[in-house]
């Protein structure tokens, strides 16, 4: 907390100094600039405190796209307290080999120890909180509802203009390795006192260990594998700028073809629109923006490790639905289903707009209500042998049809500072409406959600 802190008093100071009156004539940016580095001292509810650095490059050209840029190179290396980690390289050249079309290219490694399982179709599986609380007279494990992900993912995309920027068609490959497992207890309870250690998953099974059990999770998916896309869409899109649109229209579609290429019988056909819009209120003060999204599996089948994922032509795969991108205040990966819509409603208020040395800065505080509910639930079979302790059935799985359509909510605020209007640290704290999905959450990083 000491960390999380300190970010604040220093975001706070920053601004206060940032919003003296600048007097410097305004300089737009040109050529090559470094457009920011970050330690990388980050914080989020699902992964915890987040170190390492991460890094952005922007080419401005001739500075005749201001606030756009025509280039940017993103570096990251970071862990964080709860397990995670990341390398990442993703390069964005919007006139790709001097041409009008968009390249986006991404290759990361993600490390995840101790990642959120909580079933799947929502509220059709039942969240038990206690069961991980220490202390709890009902606790079994702190990694009840985890398990270990590692993903190498390496994809590439273009944007090509059909009419101008307005309309671009988008077509994209790529290959991800997953691996899965148990949570590594033993590297975690290194150090701990008896009475702290985690039980082994060989004797305390979480959920993951017993979905197996009870042939929800299939062997040909628990473990992972290596999947290939093919990725083709339309984009439409009249964003007077791309890093805090005022006003205009970002819609887009994707079909997404899908294989495992162990063969072991994972080719889908998927498909994710959507729509997003933005109204200016007060000019360069009050935005109300919204997003609206969905996501369906419409043939074959998916191993479930597919399911969390947002898709979108921007950040090409996200983590969801539930947490920091998606639904904020919500567990994340809450919701894994084979199809999902969810959306978000935003309004941005900009109380700062100044510049300091010659450099746009802003501050801007936002409220937001974030919801999904599912629209195809994943299909499994299930072989229930009570693990113990008089757990029913019940305990896990609720197939009342009324109760699991309910939609997922939360609801919060947040604040950015923006430097070029390109380089923002965003901070969000929401909270779920219901217990199922949780309690709150504060996420520390970097742009707006959409």
């Amino acid at each position: 907390m000491k960390k999380l802190l300190f970010l604040f008093v220093a975001l706070g100071l920053t601004s206060m100094l940032l919003a003296q009156k600048d007097t410097t004539k305004k300089q737009v940016p040109t050529g090559i600039k470094l457009g920011g580095i970050v330690p990388a001292i980050s914080y989020n509810t699902d992964v915890g405190f987040r170190y390492g650095a991460l890094m952005n490059i922007y080419d401005w050209g001739d500075g005749s796209l201001y606030p756009d840029y025509l280039r940017s190179l993103y570096l990251e290396a970071s862990k964080t307290t709860k397990g995670s980690g990341q390398l990442i390289v993703e390069y964005d050249d919007k006139a790709f080999l001097g041409s009008n079309i968009r390249l986006i290219g991404n290759l990361g490694y993600y490390v995840e120890q101790a990642l959120d399982f909580y079933g799947f179709n929502g509220y059709e599986s039942v969240f038990h909180l206690n069961w991980m609380t220490t202390g709890d007279s009902n606790y079994v494990s702190r990694m009840y509802y985890r398990l270990d992900r590692r993903v190498l993912r390496a994809v590439a995309n273009l944007q090509i203009p059909i009419e101008g920027k307005k309309i671009r068609g988008y077509a994209g490959l790529g290959f991800l390795n997953f691996r899965l497992n148990s949570v590594n207890v033993d590297k975690m309870n290194k150090g701990l006192p008896a009475d702290k250690q985690l039980p082994s998953p060989d004797t305390v099974p979480g959920l993951y260990e017993l979905y197996q059990k009870w042939g929800v999770i299939t062997p040909a998916e628990a473990h992972g594998g290596k999947i290939g896309m093919i990725r083709l869409g339309l984009i439409y899109d009249t964003r007077d700028n791309e890093p805090m649109p005022n006003r205009g229209i970002w819609t887009e579609g994707i079909l997404i073809g899908a294989t495992d290429f162990a063969h072991s019988g994972y080719t889908y056909l998927q498909f994710v629109a959507t729509h997003r819009q933005y109204f200016t209120i007060f000019p360069k003060r009050l935005i109300f923006a919204y997003r609206l999204s969905w996501s369906q599996i419409l043939a074959g089948k998916a191993p479930f490790y597919m399911l969390p994922w947002y898709h979108s032509t921007k950040n090409t795969m996200e983590d969801a639905f539930g947490g920091a991108k998606t639904l904020r205040g919500i567990m994340r990966d809450r919701i894994i289903a084979d199809g999902v819509a969810f959306g978000n409603v935003e309004l941005r208020f900009r109380v700062i707009n100044t510049r300091i040395l010659g450099q746009d800065f802003y501050v801007a505080l936002s409220s937001f209500v974030d919801g999904a509910i599912i629209t195809k639930r994943h299909e499994y079979n299930l072989n229930f042998q009570s693990p113990g302790n008089g757990l029913t059935q019940s305990d896990f799985f609720n197939f009342n049809a009324q109760q699991v359509k309910r939609p997922h909510l939360g609801v919060g605020g947040g604040i950015r500072f923006g430097l070029n209007e390109n380089f923002i640290v965003a901070v969000d704290y929401g909270k779920a409406l219901n217990a199922q999905d949780g309690t709150s959450g504060l996420y520390i990083g970097l742009n707006w959600l959409f």
